[in-house]
């Protein structure tokens, strides 16, 4: 397996889901990370994450079609990253040390409600990174679906 893939129904609109996906006020509450970026094929992006900013300039977004589809590349594992989230030196040398994979949010209306595929991908064979991200986004999407559907987030 070199890719994840998970596809959930959110009761919402395109537009809403876009903006969850993209606004750092709404990126806080599901994911607890916000983005600096413009969300245009080509621009670099930082993360604040636990109060460390990650900026790469290999952290690009690679497409942006509003309400329809958003790719970028993953984020840089740094030293600073893996403290403040309490992850051992060795994770991060093996996180570390992988080509940098991308994420994938397809965004599909079907009347009231959308489907929601995020597929991350450009694994090798053995993968911590997608270990990782198999355990962590559905989590972080049911977080989401909640928010959208409910106001509320998931008390993790």
């Amino acid at each position: 397996m070199s890719s994840f893939s998970y596809t959930t129904y959110i009761q919402t609109t395109p537009k809403k889901l876009w903006r969850a996906l993209t606004e750092p006020a709404k990126t806080k509450r599901w994911w607890n990370a916000t983005y600096k970026c413009d969300w245009k094929a080509g621009s670099t992006y930082a993360i604040k994450q636990s109060g460390v900013v990650i900026a790469d300039p290999e952290q690009v977004v690679l497409e942006s079609d509003p309400q329809k589809r958003l790719s970028y590349t993953w984020h840089t594992f740094t030293p600073e990253w893996a403290q403040v989230l309490g992850f051992s030196d060795e994770f991060l040398a093996k996180v570390a040390s992988e080509p940098r994979s991308k994420v994938t949010f397809n965004i599909e209306p079907l009347g009231e409600i959308v489907r929601l595929t995020v597929t991350h991908d450009g694994f090798k064979a053995g993968s911590t990174v997608l270990k990782s991200v198999k355990d962590g986004w559905p989590p972080l999407l049911s977080s989401l679906k909640t928010m959208l559907e409910t106001g509320e987030q998931l008390p993790f």
